[in-house]
């Protein structure tokens, strides 16, 4: 009987130590399944945020990417608009000069809608104030042309009328010109 009862008493002994076992194992796995399940969603954060990051880096470089366009294309308008204002203005020089320096002038249409004389308004001034001169007038000649000239100069732009009066002004050598001719006679 003593035998029997060590025998279930080291039964009993090896039961609870294998119980005790098998907790402990439960107990790792599932400490183990915490501990995964911490890390994977500590993963699971890490690469949300990066993926969250890669996006505001790649909306920051389109954004770069627009502004540089759009910088691009102003600078090209800006500089599109400088040389078209540079043409215009080479060409309204041209054009003065033309107007200057031409003896044949072009047609002009008068208040009518008629043809002017085929003389530019500078020549027909030119030839007046020569004739003025030559008359031995004095620089106040330019004040006495007709009413007609007046008007035809009224009609031309602020940039003629300057060309023209400055033709008509005589210059001081037509001034000593025609009083050496004005003694002679």
């Amino acid at each position: 009987m003593l035998r029997t009862e060590e025998r279930q008493r080291l039964a009993r002994e090896r039961r609870e130590e294998r119980e005790k076992q098998h907790a402990a194992k439960e107990t790792q796995i599932l400490e183990k399944e915490r501990k995964a399940k911490l890390q994977y969603e500590k993963q699971l954060e890490e690469r949300q945020r990066k993926l969250k990051e890669m996006k505001q880096k790649e909306e920051q470089r389109r954004a770069a990417v627009e502004e540089k366009r759009k910088q691009k294309i102003e600078e090209e308008k800006e500089r599109y608009e400088a040389v078209l204002h540079r043409t215009l203005e080479r060409s309204q020089r041209l054009e003065t000069r033309q107007k200057r320096w031409s003896w044949g002038g072009s047609v002009t249409p008068d208040s009518e809608g008629k043809t002017a004389s085929k003389r530019s308004p500078s020549t027909a001034s030119l030839k007046q104030a020569e004739a003025a001169v030559s008359k031995g007038l004095s620089s106040s000649s330019a004040a006495l042309l007709n009413a007609s000239d007046r008007t035809r100069r009224s009609q031309l732009s602020p940039l003629d009328s300057s060309v023209i009066s400055r033709l008509l002004a005589p210059t001081q050598a037509s001034l000593a010109r025609s009083k050496s001719a004005a003694t002679l006679a």
